[in-house]
């Protein structure tokens, strides 16, 4: 029988685990405007994120990215990341490990 939960039950920020297992991890990522994360990486991953509410300047080694509802950023964990709420914004990250 599959797990079902609803984005906006999780509550923790900036980062809600959406599963207990981390392989593959996915978080929601919950950010207020102007909040930012500071630049990192993800070694040995790959990326998706999807903008589900609010905008985002995704900053992928220093180039900006501005995305809106419904956009789906896909990118190596390699890159140096760096997003930041242009208003308050909540998004789904998917880390799959890499080959």
């Amino acid at each position: 029988m599959p797990e079902i939960t609803a984005i906006d039950d999780l509550t923790e920020t900036p980062h809600a685990e959406v599963f207990e297992r981390t392989e593959p991890r996915a978080v929601r990522l919950g950010l207020d405007a102007g909040d930012e994360v500071p630049p990192h990486t993800h070694p040995g991953t790959n990326v998706v994120l999807h903008l589900l509410d609010g905008r985002l300047d995704l900053s992928l080694d220093g180039e900006s990215h501005e995305l809106e509802p419904g956009d789906v950023a896909r990118f190596s964990g390699e890159r140096e990341i760096s997003p930041r709420a242009i208003e308050a914004s909540t998004a789904l990250v998917v880390f799959a490990p890499t080959a």
